[in-house]
């Protein structure tokens, strides 16, 4: 298991790209949070398995229909959280 931090900028904001961002972690089963940035960037901490956490970046990078993600930063930790579930953030 891998801990990400995963910032993405672009237009993510008021496209419902936190509830898409929840619902495909769950699929995947990845563990962690989403949240909006005062920025208008949407900031992201996912956990799991390599090959599950790049699969579930590809989604992000497509995001919801009204999106359209222009960059994707994302720092790869071995310390984890240990989430339990996946949520959206205020």
């Amino acid at each position: 298991m891998i801990h990400a931090e995963i910032t993405l900028s672009g237009v993510v904001q008021g496209v419902g790209f936190r509830y898409f961002t929840r619902q495909i972690a769950r699929a995947y089963g990845v563990g962690g949070f989403v949240k909006n940035l005062p920025n208008g960037d949407v900031y992201c901490e996912a956990e799991a398995e390599p090959d599950i956490l790049g699969a579930f970046v590809k989604e992000l990078k497509t995001g919801p229909s009204m999106s359209h993600v222009t960059s994707v930063k994302i720092d790869e930790f071995k310390e984890l959280q240990n989430f339990e579930i996946f949520e959206v953030r205020f």
